[in-house]
């Protein structure tokens, strides 16, 4: 009966020990010179020193690339968070022909690969920009604009599930109580969606703020880059600079990581409550 236990015990620990090792690889080669990393990859350095860590913060201009990374994640979650909320919710209490197409609608867009729309898309952003005159590419505010799109599903999906659990009779007492439609969601009904709020906006800033692909069709001045294009400067066409990426990505996961660690706890609740029912 000691095996039985022990044995699924080990292969959890193997398991895990493989998954974190790139992480073990990416932490230690930061701190090697290129020299070291080439000799063992795998050794731990010889000396800790910050110096790769100094340079990669001034090649990735770091300061305007993390601000333009918070400023990005944290506008586009906001807008996605409170739209999304309530659309799940008008169409949660509607409950007619229209709203069922259109939330169907909406999960179905989670279905659709990116790379299969990112040049269609591109070229309409480019369209806009020419004729309407509205920036929609080379600018934050445009790339948040289609962030809030492509966010827009699986946040109103989570959303759904979680309204389907709340009590009509609730919304029913605080409308007799004098609560209008603006006053009973905000007082009523958005403080009870905690848990899928914080399950939204974890699964968003992982999203976001680690998204390579659409801040590089959309983002070329240098002024505009997030952290992983800048991150990305450093894999060069003929030549790489290992330990200083290697730093650049540890920099990069750190508030990230951070975030999570504080909020992880709502992933499961939330997901559960939300997706789940209804």
């Amino acid at each position: 009966m000691k095996t039985k236990k022990i044995i699924p015990n080990i292969l959890v620990v193997v398991f895990c020990l493989l998954y974190l090792f790139p992480i073990y690889l990416i932490l230690t080669n930061s701190f090697k010179s290129r020299a070291e990393m080439y000799e063992n990859m795998v050794a731990l350095p010889t000396k800790f020193s910050l110096k790769y860590y100094a340079s990669a913060l001034d090649k990735i201009n770091f300061s305007i690339s993390l601000w333009n990374s918070i400023v990005l994640t944290v506008v586009s979650i906001a807008i996605i968070v409170i739209l999304s909320a309530m659309t799940a919710w008008m169409f949660v209490r509607s409950k007619n022909k229209l709203s069922t197409f259109f939330f169907g609608l909406l999960v179905a867009t989670m279905l659709i690969p990116f790379q299969t729309i990112m040049m269609p898309l591109m070229q309409e952003m480019n369209w806009i920009g020419n004729h309407l005159h509205i920036p929609m590419t080379d600018t934050v505010p445009g790339l948040i604009f289609m962030y809030i799109g492509f966010g827009a599903g699986m946040g109103v999906f989570l959303y759904h599930g979680f309204v389907n659990s709340i009590p009509v009779s609730l919304e029913e007492a605080a409308t007799i109580d004098g609560c209008n439609t603006w006053t009973l969601f905000w007082k009523i009904v958005f403080p009870i969606l905690k848990p899928t709020t914080m399950t939204v906006i974890i699964l968003d800033v992982i999203w976001i703020w680690n998204d390579y692909l659409l801040p590089s069709l959309t983002l070329k001045s240098k002024a505009n880059r997030t952290i992983p294009i800048s991150t990305a400067k450093f894999f060069g066409q003929y030549t790489i600079s290992w330990n200083e990426a290697m730093a650049a990505l540890v920099i990069t996961i750190i508030p990230v990581a951070i975030f999570y660690m504080f909020c992880q706890k709502y992933i499961v609740k939330g997901v559960a409550a939300g997706a789940v029912k209804g």
